[in-house]
């Protein structure tokens, strides 16, 4: 009985001492272990797929998207010019302005359009990077921006191409016709006018090479 009494504490000793480091341990809120470890760096991987540059390169694309875009429209609104022409020897006066033409006007809608998007995707990326969160967290965020850069790039290709063809008209003019060269005589509405296409076409690139960026995400994101 003296022996049974005596050894009856100690065993009840060596049981709670664990139990007790466990509880101190919960309590602290740290868990450690292999499975702890492993399953933490996984869903980091998973959420950012992509490193560091990549992340930099995707901010980089919007900046650049949003200057390109904002100088196509800026060319395109002071595209206007008044000078004379000489018909049938005549000289009559001629005025060009983007408003004039539908297409134009499209082109400076999209443009506009696309530098607000570019905009508010750059300073949305901005904060997530200087914040070192993922610039995409989610999948459903990948989509998103994805599917709003697809239909903006079809957009500022139908602009380039629409504007394009009545540029070309202007400086061909219309066969088995009086009408000249109208770019000679409005030679600094033709320029400004050549120079927001070009830069309408670039912002068209630059967007569907974020597109890419963000299919290859997808390719390797799992959540």
């Amino acid at each position: 009985m003296m022996n049974g009494q005596k050894l009856a504490p100690a065993a009840e000793v060596a049981v709670q001492l664990p139990e007790s480091k466990v509880a101190a341990d919960n309590t602290s809120g740290t868990m450690s272990g292999p499975l702890v470890g492993a399953s933490g760096g996984g869903a980091t991987a998973a959420m950012r797929p992509f490193g560091r540059k990549a992340e930099v390169m995707h901010v980089l694309l919007r900046l650049l998207c949003m200057i390109t875009s904002v100088a196509a429209l800026s060319f395109m609104v002071t595209a206007q010019q008044s000078s004379s022409i000489s018909i049938y020897g005549f000289m009559l006066p001629v005025q060009s302005k983007w408003s004039f033409s539908h297409s134009f006007e499209y082109l400076v809608g999209v443009s506009a359009a696309v530098a607000a998007h570019s905009l508010l995707q750059l300073l949305i990326s901005m904060s997530r990077l200087l914040r070192k969160s993922p610039v995409i967290p989610s999948r459903s965020h990948a989509w998103l921006i994805f599917a709003v850069d697809q239909v903006f790039a079809y957009a500022m290709i139908s602009a380039g191409a629409a504007a394009s063809g009545i540029t070309n008209l202007n400086r061909t003019g219309i066969q088995h016709t009086a009408l000249p060269n109208f770019c000679k005589p409005l030679q600094s509405f033709c320029d400004h006018v050549a120079v927001s296409i070009f830069f309408t076409f670039t912002s068209c690139f630059l967007l569907a090479a974020s597109a890419v960026q963000e299919v290859m995400w997808l390719s390797r994101s799992k959540y």
